[in-house]
């Protein structure tokens, strides 16, 4: 490994910026080489040039003064971070050291009898407290050991790559001239650092009664916390999401598996969606050709449903691809009419409206959401809110379940349903590591975080794609306020449910009583929150509260999607979020989403949505709003469990918007709301959603994973029952609350 990227692997995240800029400074060594050789090319009356001849002019003095002037910045920088730091800590350790000789005067001074009870009543949970601050102290005195021990390889290693480059001996004079008599970097400073890591092992062997004899338990149990802290240190929730968006399509596909065809030996999943294309085009081909509607651009905009319908279902390509090949076939075959006179527009027009709906106010509220999720997980503020309420989840399993349930829907609400199970799966490893092999309380609780997060994706707006689906469809749009009014009791009333369900299947407690005190949960760092940490806060709560409130205040904002810029615009333009961060972006689902709002656009524009809500119609006339969202529901559900989510609510979700916009009571809103509901329920199988894919690729320490297609059929099907009856009667009831 590149030491850049052992630098920047092994870095606090919340430290970088005080580490030394190894990269930059690299580049500034091959900035100045490539100046020098330059020069060196220059027409010189000289000896010739022979095996023995420098690669640069000797007359060179390689103590360059840029290079140097960047050293010394960096050295400045790492000096002042690490006197502050060393500050903190100490006054922290000498806190601590006090509450430890007062807590054991305290108890010097009680009589006999009341000496055994002051300790197992009174001083428990003080001592508990001072043994969770000597593992934070711990922990954070450890990386400050990590951190000088890194920047000094780091001068060590770029001053060798500028004498390498530039033939001088600079390594040397700056190292013992600079670097050393820095005060990180003395002996001294790093001794006394040691010293103060010592002072932490034996507080925490005294606090955890591992004194004396027992005095290596203690540090092992510390080297376990430190590790579990790296490991969550490392385990950042951007390079996580990124890493899952490759992961899902190996999701239970095992090894290849090759099947011999006339064209050789070919690999049989290969052969599959060869075979499903060959199959999708031949029924595109078949539906372009017959009259099944009494308008040209109708039957042909059907044809592109099914064909697109057909492409999601069986992903033979990406499913953003087919969502960018959607706004070609509507273009070259002509789909779209114009509103006014309804005759079919002409491909540049149609290229116009096409291009003018892709880029929406739903694509700005989903690219305010990621700048929210990625502030949130970047700074260390989603997995701190988690991690607090896990500390104190108690030791009983039951209970455990039902917090980690509670913190991925919570986590779903604010991050997507995407992100938030890789958080939580990251939370609990801990609790994993720490159960028995023959313990299935992994299991209830790897799939009740995989259930949770399902139904946390309709908690808001910016929980799952098909929510910004729904709302695309729904006139006039929603505001935050009105969606928490539903969705927040449904999320609740769904949790309990799936947890009493897993603990009825599960039985957790009968072979795992208690959860091990101690590994519940890595405990949080005591640092201070930071000045970047309570930007993001204020910026996120006034976003949210400006979108909650979004219908009173339209006249001035206009719309949602103006109100997302603001996290865009004070996140980036403030550096909190950098350029590798917009990367990062799920750029296929805001593809995906695009695809979707020209398809919808395509099929009302041609006149076919209005024809099939027509057809559906006749079906259901005479039944009210509640019957119509049960029968919708009822297919969902099945339809969902599938194929994506999001396609199930692309597909079905303007339909259902029509439906509703042509009964003789009109409640469109509520159908499309409860419908879209129900697509994030649908979690009966391994592939149904994100967090299922998540979920069944999780293994234990010997490589078995934690939960078969058998347990999701389990649990899935019946927890997707459950919450469509929650959905269809007290959702129905609070959606009609509101006024939808």
């Amino acid at each position: 490994m590149k030491f850049s990227h052992q630098l920047q692997f092994n870095a606090v995240p919340d430290w970088t910026e005080y580490y030394v800029p190894y990269s930059n400074l690299k580049k500034l060594v091959y900035s100045i080489e490539r100046s020098k050789v330059l020069q060196t090319q220059e027409p010189m009356d000289e000896e010739t040039p022979n095996e023995n001849t420098a690669l640069l002019n000797a007359s060179y003095k390689p103590d360059d003064d840029r290079f140097i002037s960047a050293l010394d910045l960096s050295l400045d920088r790492i000096t002042g971070f690490y006197s502050a730091k060393e500050t903190e800590l100490y006054g922290a350790m000498e806190s601590l050291l006090d509450d430890l000789e007062a807590q054991k005067g305290e108890v010097r001074s009680k009589p006999p009898r009341q000496e055994a009870a002051a300790s197992s009543a009174q001083q428990q949970p003080l001592a508990k407290d001072l043994q969770r601050h000597a593992v934070d102290l711990f922990v954070q005195l450890s990386e400050l050991k990590s951190f000088v021990s890194l920047n000094a390889t780091a001068f060590q290693k770029i001053l060798k790559k500028y004498d390498k480059v530039t033939g001088g001996n600079l390594k040397q004079s700056y190292t013992a001239q600079h670097v050393s008599q820095a005060y990180p970097f003395q002996t001294p400073t790093r001794q006394k650092l040691n010293d103060s890591i010592q002072q932490a092992e034996r507080a925490y062997a005294d606090l955890s009664g591992h004194g004396g004899d027992s005095f290596d338990i203690a540090i092992n149990e510390l080297k376990a916390h430190l590790r579990e802290h790296i490991v969550w240190e490392r385990n950042t929730v951007w390079r996580d999401m990124v890493g899952q968006e490759r992961k899902i399509q190996s999701v239970g596909l095992g090894e290849s598996k090759l099947v011999l065809t006339p064209f050789g030996t070919l690999d049989r999943a290969k052969v599959i969606r060869a075979c499903c294309l060959v199959g999708s085009l031949f029924v595109f081909a078949l539906l372009l050709n017959l009259d099944l509607f009494s308008e040209i651009e109708q039957n042909r905009c059907f044809a592109i449903l099914v064909f697109a319908s057909m492409l999601w279902a069986t992903e033979v390509m990406p499913l953003f691809a087919t969502a960018m090949l959607i706004p070609f076939l509507v273009v070259i075959f002509c789909v779209f009419r114009s509103p006014e006179t309804h005759e079919r527009l002409s491909a540049p027009a149609a290229a116009k409206q096409v291009f003018a709906s892709m880029f929406s106010s739903v694509i700005m509220l989903l690219l305010g959401g990621f700048a929210i999720a990625g502030s949130l997980s970047k700074y260390g503020i989603a997995k701190a809110m988690a991690t607090f309420v896990l500390s104190r989840a108690g030791s009983r399993p039951s209970r455990v379940l039902l917090v980690n349930q509670l913190v991925a829907t919570a986590a779903s609400m604010w991050i997507s349903n995407v992100a938030a199970p890789v958080l939580c799966f990251s939370l609990i490893q801990p609790i994993l590591r720490s159960l028995p092999l023959e313990s299935n309380f992994g299991s209830c609780l790897v799939l009740g975080i995989a259930l949770a997060s399902n139904l946390g994706g309709i908690a808001s707006p910016i929980s799952s794609p098909q929510n910004i689906i729904a709302i695309q469809n729904m006139d006039p749009k929603p505001s935050w306020g009105q969606w928490f009014v539903v969705s927040i009791p449904l999320c609740l009333i769904g949790n309990v449910i799936i947890w009493l369900w897993l603990l009825f299947t599960f039985h957790p407690e009968k072979n795992t009583p208690h959860i091990p005190t101690g590994i519940r949960a890595s405990s949080g760092s005591s640092e201070p929150i930071s000045g970047k940490q309570l930007f993001v806060v204020a910026v996120t709560i006034t976003t949210i509260g400006l979108w909650c409130c979004a219908q009173s205040i339209d006249g001035w904002l206009g719309d949602m999607g103006i109100i997302a810029i603001l996290p865009l615009v004070l996140f980036f333009g403030t550096g909190l979020l950098t350029k590798d961060d917009f990367n990062n972006f799920l750029w296929n689902v805001v593809m995906l989403a695009m695809g979707g709002i020209v398809l919808g656009k395509a099929v009302e524009s041609s006149g076919l949505l209005k024809t099939i809500a027509t057809t559906i119609q006749n079906y259901v006339t005479g039944l009210s709003a509640f019957e119509v969202l049960v029968v919708f529901g009822s297919l969902v559900v099945v339809i969902a469990s599938f194929i994506s989510h999001t396609v199930a609510a692309l597909i079905i979700l303007p339909i259902v918007a029509e439906v509703g916009a042509e009964m003789e009571k009109p409640r469109p809103a509520l159908l499309v709301m409860g419908v879209a509901f129900v697509c994030s329920i649908a979690m009966a199988l391994p592939v149904s959603g994100f967090p299922n894919m998540n979920a069944i690729s999780q293994e234990n320490e010997l490589g078995k994973p934690y939960l078969r297609t058998k347990d999701f059929l389990r649990n899935g099907v019946p927890a997707s029952l459950f919450c469509l009856l929650v959905v269809t009667t007290i959702g129905y009831g609070l959606m009609d609350l509101v006024g939808f």
